[in-house]
């Protein structure tokens, strides 16, 4: 194990997070999340050789073909003016995901950064996911799903 990864997984530990390493995918842990309307995957990931801690939250759905413009549009403009974190989603198979990171060379992750990287990403996640949902799904505009969110 390194050092990114042994601070990762103190931070889980301390704060009551149930995680699993991946064994196909050396230095991840998965982790599921309840948010106010829907669970979704979490994945944290510690790149050794950066000394990069990466925290994902992956939606449990897939884009359909035919609305993943529209859904593109409206992560764009989500992530415009965004501080902490971005959405990306796969163009392939239209998996969206949360993710936030840092650098930590020359310093450590330590349980108070760690926990606002993760709860900042979770919470964005939570934020957004009805939206996401209503324009993939339901037809919503990218520009009236935004405002009804950021209006809040």
């Amino acid at each position: 194990m390194g050092r990114v990864l042994d601070e990762m997984k103190a931070f889980f530990d301390s704060d009551d997070w149930n995680t699993t390493e991946l064994e196909e995918v050396p230095n991840v842990l998965r982790m599921g999340f309840r948010g106010d309307d829907a669970e979704w995957r979490c994945y944290a990931q510690a790149n050794e050789q950066r000394e990069i801690f990466l925290f994902y939250s992956v939606a449990q759905l897939k884009v359909p073909d035919g609305r993943r413009v529209a859904v593109a549009e409206f992560l764009t403009r989500a992530n415009y003016g965004m501080l902490i974190g971005n959405f990306e989603m796969d163009v392939n198979d239209g998996e969206v995901r949360f993710k936030t990171s840092v650098d930590v060379e020359g310093t450590t992750l330590g349980l108070p950064l760690a926990r606002r990287i993760v709860y900042a990403n979770v919470m964005t996640m939570d934020r957004y996911l009805g939206g996401i949902m209503g324009v993939a799904f339901g037809g919503l505009e990218p520009r009236e799903a935004i405002a009804r969110i950021e209006m809040t």
